[in-house]
């Protein structure tokens, strides 16, 4: 019986990993699609995204089954819960890079702003490396590695309100800057938003750690 749960789980466990990559790499070409201003590569971010949602529907058939069949207790139980919970936040990641990536596509025809798509460019980066690190804050079960990422939203947070201002200012200048501006805006809101549901994730690393849910940032939550 043991045994057998320690397969099933550890099936749990590599099926989260490729989710993980799939809404990394998702990310990667959404933000790469947005500074290149390449269509192409934002319409594939949005077909393979099917894949992401079917894989979250099939880890949460799978964690459920596990929980029928085996009824897990304590550290098991914690450890199932995890995948659960930490796949909703990564497959809502793989949302907002879709939403990045028809904001690309939106685009098209609208007067460009260059400094603040340099803006958005290195806010894209952050989002990026926040992502690949809490995957592997999360494999390697790294509670402190978690706290650090958990802390590093804040810097998106910044980032938006500087993109915020940065866009209210040139539209207030220049009127064909308005239907650019508001894109702009919505395509950094969407790289914050990633970093909140990054840090629940860390908080589910902690989670696995200590039987408990600590708000790593409470003032700055997505519903869950």
């Amino acid at each position: 019986m043991r045994d057998t749960f320690d397969k099933e789980l550890n099936k749990l466990h590599v099926l989260f990993a490729e989710m993980g990559m799939m809404v990394n790499e998702a990310i990667l070409h959404s933000v790469k699609a947005f500074s290149d201003h390449d269509n192409k590569l934002a319409r594939k971010v949005i077909v393979q995204d099917k894949r992401i949602n079917e894989c979250e529907n099939e880890l949460e058939k799978l964690t459920l089954e596990l929980i029928a069949l085996y009824q897990p207790v304590t550290s098991d139980l914690r450890d199932v819960i995890t995948v659960l919970k930490a796949s909703s936040d990564i497959e809502r990641i793989g949302d907002h890079a879709v939403s990045i990536s028809r904001a690309t596509i939106n685009m098209k025809g609208t007067h460009r702003i260059p400094e603040i798509e340099v803006e958005i460019a290195k806010m894209g980066h952050m989002a990026c490396t926040m992502v690949e690190n809490v995957l592997d804050a999360y494999i390697k079960n790294d509670e402190e590695k978690a706290y650090r990422i958990a802390a590093a939203d804040q810097k998106l947070d910044d980032a938006l309100e500087n993109i915020r201002k940065k866009c209210i200012e040139t539209m207030q200048k220049d009127p064909k800057t308005v239907i650019s501006g508001s894109h702009y805006t919505l395509v950094a809101t969407y790289l914050e938003r990633i970093g909140d549901y990054v840090t629940n994730v860390c908080e589910w690393v902690v989670f696995l750690k200590r039987g408990k849910i600590v708000e790593l940032n409470p003032g700055n939550k997505e519903e869950r």
